[in-house]
């Protein structure tokens, strides 16, 4: 299921009314050369604009092309209102770049003082409060602007995703779980519809799936993915049913909007009601494109669903959940990675990360919730040990007085195993001991964190800048003291 938008992107020149506008057609046409050979096709405006009239006409030949992306290339230093009011009037994510002088054999007529032009444009974004992404540094050659580019694609993908997006979720959250409890007010601010619902209405849309005639295709489509993992084939048959529910739904309920992700009930009525656990259902709706939290987590679904934009992949929600024992530490990691045992966690939930992501998964009984109930109303989680290798842990989420925060740290999965049960993995953070401290613990975030497959740090702070978000917390390295911290602490 395609549940993330495809992203067309227009490069749109500026130029100075006393500048040589041919500098900047130029520039624009050997930065558009770059970008294709390396990275694809991108689309080339052909009106350079000097003026409001060149930025209108500009405008409707972006939007035209059905351009949903667009970067403002300064070719020359650049007419600071005309280039700010394109974007402001274009409607998606814009980005700002400019050219980097070429030659110091040619610094009279081909000079463009774009570097000194980037500063104006800025300027000029914040006197009119629009937003724009600018790089890090981004002054460059047309190769180093294409690579820019390709690096914008991403973020570009991940607004206008937000742009059209509706969150579902089936609540109200389970008692004592205030954790994941927070205000919707800043969804709407974000350009995010929300659809709150019952879960008996959602029991009734499973009843009335009963006897679907799409059951035994899903039931067998999950026992050929589970292979010799699958140890509950008995409960099968309602997981596919359940699948059918919930996607039936979204279609049901997607409205205006385009894309879709899913915050979920799954305790403490839900296993007796339903008779099963919905951990790898879940699980499945991830590896479709359509994350589904836990626990009515609104804004894990949200991260959730940042993260599958920004990586085109398979995504988790997890517990930011237990320590690793000492003597775990000293056997299987000090000897081979340079972390301290403050540096390492692990990361837990029930069964809902996609077998796609685990070192191999068996579908099993929910353990913790076989404690106080029969172990055939916990069926349908899915439990192994995560894959190794790079992941990025990160969450976006909304204070009591209704602002919102962001934290993002990179990280890996250590190949150890984990000799516990659900969806696990032994996860390594630099710094993670400080930064539980002074950004997890001090700025009051929930125990969930999301996952992406992959170091995508930089481009899911870049999200979180151009969304707007002021504190993005990060693991700080050592040295590099947090506001909080003590220090005279050892």
């Amino acid at each position: 299921m395609k549940n993330i938008p495809t992203v067309k992107t227009a490069v749109v020149a500026v130029s100075r009314d006393c500048f040589p506008m041919s500098l900047s057609e130029g520039r624009r046409k050997k930065l558009v050369e770059a970008y294709r050979a390396k990275y694809g096709d991108i689309y080339e405006c052909p009106i350079c604009i000097e003026n409001e009239k060149d930025m209108l006409a500009a405008l409707d030949d972006v939007k035209n092309a059905g351009c949903n992306a667009l970067v403002v290339y300064l070719g020359n230093f650049g007419p600071e209102s005309s280039e700010t009011l394109l974007a402001k009037y274009f409607d998606g994510p814009v980005m700002l770049l400019a050219a980097a002088e070429e030659t110091g054999s040619d610094l009279i007529d081909g000079r463009g003082d774009a570097y000194c032009g980037m500063l104006n444009a800025s300027y000029n974004l914040k006197l009119r409060n629009i937003k724009a992404y600018i790089p890090e540094y981004p002054v460059g050659t047309a190769e180093e602007c294409a690579d820019m580019i390709a690096e914008f694609i991403p973020i570009a993908r991940t607004v206008c995703a937000l742009r059209n997006l509706k969150i579902i979720s089936f609540g109200p959250r389970p008692q004592d779980f205030l954790a994941c409890n927070a205000p919707i007010a800043p969804l709407y601010q974000l350009g995010v519809e929300i659809e709150e619902n019952s879960e008996l209405d959602l029991f009734e849309s499973f009843k009335n799936h009963a006897g679907d005639a799409r059951i035994p295709e899903v039931a067998a489509d999950m026992a050929k993915e589970l292979g010799t993992g699958n140890k509950k084939p008995e409960v099968l048959e309602k997981l596919a049913q359940y699948e059918l529910t919930i996607l039936d739904w979204v279609e049901a309920h997607r409205g205006s909007r385009a894309f879709v992700t899913v915050a979920g009930k799954c305790w403490p009525a839900f296993q007796t009601q339903f008779g099963f656990v919905p951990c790898y259902v879940n699980s499945r709706l991830a590896s479709k494109g359509i994350p589904v939290s836990c626990e009515v987590d609104i804004y894990g679904a949200l991260s959730e669903y940042i993260g599958a934009c920004v990586s085109e992949d398979a995504v988790t929600l997890l517990d930011i959940n237990n320590s690793v024992p000492a003597d775990m530490y000293e056997t299987y990691i000090k000897p081979k990675y340079n972390y301290t045992l403050k540096d390492t966690f692990m990361g837990f939930h029930c069964g809902n990360t996609p077998i796609c992501k685990l070192s191999s998964g068996e579908m099993k009984f929910q353990r913790i919730m076989a404690r106080t109930l029969p172990t055939e109303f916990t069926n349908g989680t899915l439990e192994g040990d995560i894959a190794p290798g790079e992941i990025t842990f990160y969450r976006l989420q909304s204070t009591a007085d209704a602002k919102l925060r962001a934290y993002v740290a990179e990280g890996e999965v250590l190949p150890v195993k984990t000799n516990s049960f659900g969806g696990i993995g032994v996860f390594a953070i630099p710094e993670m001991g400080r930064f539980y401290r002074h950004v997890l613990i001090e700025k009051n975030f929930p125990h969930h964190g999301a996952v992406a497959f992959g170091h995508f740090g930089k481009t899911i702070y870049g999200v979180f800048r151009y969304l707007g978000i002021e504190d993005i917390g990060f693991n700080q390295p050592k040295g590099m003291l947090y506001k909080t911290e003590n220090p005279f602490a050892e």
